[in-house]
């Protein structure tokens, strides 16, 4: 863990409020410029700047540790393009000069000497000295862009998060809280952008009853900003005891995996912020790979993971899928992913490996390609339980009803768990102002190690399953549920679904009429 330097020259430390002024003020001169429009394009600067500070701190860390043990460092930036080199002197380079400096393909550098300018550098960096950060580097700013206009305004900001120190701990731990607000406040401002959110108590409660041990992998492969990873990362991090648990905590445990340049970005500085010093996080997409090719190594012991629903995928990503199991929706592909992916062997904790997965409604009731997948699910997984969420938890982004999917390793399905999460006393649904809660799973949490029927659980036999056609979609047998008091969103996306199934089906019929004819 990275601690303060000691000494007469170790800065003051930073307080929780001290902190999140800073932030704030970073960000009124933001909203002066002229090329920045709200939070979505703030965040994504705030967070390129806040990186290369962070990295310089870690570099200047690891140097002197290197000096000590008499060993040799090697940088993974070179000077003039190190954070020291720069942006700390607070009346260095400024105005057009400094957007030159940053924007331009080659310029006058802040050493006087022509070169390339340092997005330019940063994004040709490359791994072959051997350091894997490089590669990090440039995938990460091949991403971003420098939108400021006014170039003294940014020597203003750099000036602001030149006051955060990333070598205190403690400071560490306040700046994640910190970023984590902000990163709600740009999915409130992204809209319907909201596909790589997924609420906090939500992310905390599927983590902590999938339980990863210190020594398992964990994979998201579709991370979006971390929550899931950071979540994992603290709770694998409780477990940690010694030096070299330490050591398998940060080297061999998390990776992820997110095609889109701002999540990425965004997952990166969210996973370096809690503590894990080099993010493993694929920038490509998890589903390009054929399905057949992915052999025990590439396997893993638990995921956790929010895949995006309602998305379609191209011919060429279809292609990587069986034959009988190709469609353009996302959400059934990244299920047959995860399903091909966990391991078939017993996990270093002697534990089957296991997966913990949102998944709309639809894919419960879905037949064809979908019925297909559930069948596999059932016979070679042991789907042991489904946790049905009320409406709204994933509000303001989708009125669509989802569920969590548990499923193991350890063998066929014999009966299905179903927990229907209530809402609190008085309420009909979740809105953005009123969110679900972590402490409103503690019933379903002390249910999961002793289970029993009861109101809100009910098991049902995968032989049912089974000669249903896998239609999963099974209603609580002792709910009252009355249709005209169901809010509004919940009937209209009860609606939208019975449609999309109606024109599924005659699809088919319009498909089976055209072979007859032709036959």
């Amino acid at each position: 863990m990275r601690r303060r330097a000691k000494g007469p020259t170790a800065p003051a430390p930073t307080t929780a409020q001290s902190l999140g002024s800073l932030i704030k003020s970073a960000r009124d001169i933001m909203r002066k410029d002229k090329g920045l429009n709200g939070d979505l394009d703030r965040l994504p600067l705030l967070t390129w700047i806040m990186f290369l500070k962070f990295l310089d701190d870690l570099e200047l860390q690891r140097e002197e540790e290197a000096s000590l043990a008499r060993k040799k460092f090697r940088p993974a930036l070179e000077a003039p393009y190190r954070w020291r080199d720069w942006a700390a002197n607070p009346q260095g380079v400024t105005g057009d000069e400094l957007l030159a400096f940053i924007n331009q393909d080659e310029t006058v550098r802040p050493d006087g000497t022509r070169g390339p300018g340092l997005f330019a550098y940063l994004r040709a960096l490359t791994s072959a000295n051997g350091d894997d950060r490089r590669d990090v580097i440039a995938t990460v700013f091949r991403g971003v862009d420098n939108r400021m206009k006014s170039g003294y305004l940014l020597r203003d900001v750099i000036n602001k998060i030149a006051g955060i120190h990333f070598t205190s701990s403690e400071e560490l731990h306040t700046l994640g809280a910190l970023y984590e607000s902000l990163l709600r406040e740009m999915r409130d401002a992204a809209g319907d952008s909201g596909e790589f959110y997924t609420p906090r108590p939500v992310v905390r409660f599927m983590v902590a009853v999938t339980d990863p041990r210190l020594g398992e992998t964990v994979l998201d492969p579709a991370s979006g900003t971390g929550g899931f990873l950071v979540e994992a990362f603290n709770h694998l991090g409780a477990q940690v005891k010694t030096v070299a648990d330490r050591a398998t905590l940060q080297r061999r445990s998390l990776s992820g995996c997110e095609p889109k340049p701002l999540p990425y970005l965004l997952c990166q500085m969210n996973l370096l912020l809690h503590g894990l010093d080099a993010p493993e996080i694929d920038p490509g997409n998890a589903l390009r790979h054929k399905l057949s090719e992915i052999g025990e190594k590439e396997r893993v012991d638990v995921i956790v993971t929010n895949p995006p629903f309602g998305g379609e995928e191209e011919k060429g990503v279809q292609g990587n899928f069986p034959e009988d199991r190709q469609t353009a929706e996302t959400a059934l592909l990244f299920l047959q992913l995860i399903m091909r992916k966990l391991r078939r062997r017993p996990t270093s904790a002697g534990l089957p490996a296991r997966a913990a997965v949102v998944v709309p409604n639809g894919t419960l009731f879905g037949d064809g390609v979908c019925a297909r997948i559930k069948e596999e699910l059932l016979k070679e997984f042991n789907l042991h339980t489904i946790v049905r969420l009320p409406n709204g938890v994933f509000a303001p982004y989708t009125s669509i009803p989802t569920n969590l999917l548990f499923f193991d390793r350890s063998g066929p399905t014999q009966d299905v768990w179903y927990y229907e999460h209530p809402l609190p006393e008085g309420r009909k649904n979740y809105t953005k102002t009123t969110p679900i809660q972590f402490e409103e799973f503690t019933a379903c949490q002390a249910w999961w190690t002793h289970r029993k029927e009861n109101e809100r659980a009910w098991k049902v036999p995968a032989t049912e399953l089974l000669a249903s056609n896998c239609n999963l979609d099974r209603k609580n047998p002792r709910a009252k549920e009355d249709i005209a008091h169901l809010p509004p969103e919940q009937i209209a996306a009860s609606i939208l679904e019975k449609e999309q199934r109606i024109a599924e089906i005659m699809g088919r019929i319009q498909k089976l009429l055209a072979r007859s004819a032709e036959s």
